[in-house]
C-alpha cells in the first residue's frame, strides 16, 4: 500500500499499465454504499424499479453522450443494489501532450481519470445519478468508491457475459449480493 500526502492509499484496482482509453469491450459493475437496494426489487425474475433505479437505468444508457471516447452500450442491467453493463469503446479519443494541468500538483494528474477512459465515464455517471438524488431529496444515497471491471478479451466471453447480465434478474434469488433486508 502506497502513500499519499503521507497517508496511506488503496492501490487502483485496474489492471496495470494498460490504457482503458482503449478500443475493446468492458464489462463493470458499480455497486451502492453498502450494497443497499436503492433501484428497486426483483418480483418474479424481473426488476422493479424505484424512481432512483430509473433514473441509474437512463443515465446508464446515455454514458456515450457524455465522453470524450466513442461508444456503445452492448448490454446493462440495473439490479437493486448494483449496475452491470458492457461498454464499447470504438474510437479513443486523441490527447494533446502539452504542458496544461488542471491541477498544479503532479500526482493528483498523474492518477485522475483521463478524458474518454472507463474511469471518467464511471465516474460521470455515478456523479450524474448522485446529483439527482441530491436534487430530489435522497441525500442518503451514496455508492461504493470503486467498481469492478473486467477487459473482455474474445466473443465467448462477450457472449457469456451478456447472458450473465441479461439472466441477473432471474437468477437473484441465488445472487450473494441478495441481502433482502437491505431494500430502501
Amino acid at each position: 500500500m502506497s502513500k499519499f500526502k503521507n497517508k496511506y492509499r488503496i492501490e487502483s484496482a485496474r489492471r496495470p499499465n494498460y490504457d482503458y482509453q482503449n478500443v475493446g469491450y468492458y464489462f463493470v459493475t458499480i455497486c451502492t454504499f453498502q450494497r443497499q437496494h436503492f433501484f428497486g426489487e426483483v418480483v418474479n425474475g424481473e426488476m422493479v424499479y424505484t424512481a432512483v433505479g430509473l433514473i441509474a437505468h437512463h443515465y446508464f444508457l446515455a454514458i456515450p453522450e457524455h465522453t470524450k471516447a466513442i461508444c456503445t452500450i452492448d448490454t446493462h442491467q440495473i439490479m437493486p443494489n448494483h449496475a452491470h453493463g458492457i461498454i464499447a469503446i470504438e474510437q479513443s479519443v486523441e490527447t494533446l501532450h502539452c504542458n496544461v494541468s488542471t491541477t498544479t500538483d503532479p500526482q493528483m494528474s498523474a492518477i485522475s481519470p483521463k478524458a474518454g477512459s472507463l474511469s471518467a465515464m464511471i465516474r460521470s455517471y455515478k456523479s450524474a445519478v448522485s446529483y439527482w438524488c441530491t436534487q430530489n431529496g435522497l441525500e442518503d444515497f451514496g455508492w461504493q468508491s470503486r467498481f469492478y471491471d473486467r477487459i473482455i478479451r474474445n466473443e465467448r466471453e462477450l457472449n457469456a457475459i451478456r447472458n450473465y447480465i441479461l439472466e441477473n434478474p432471474a437468477n437473484w434469488e441465488k445472487d450473494r449480493e441478495n441481502d433482502s433486508g437491505l431494500f430502501m
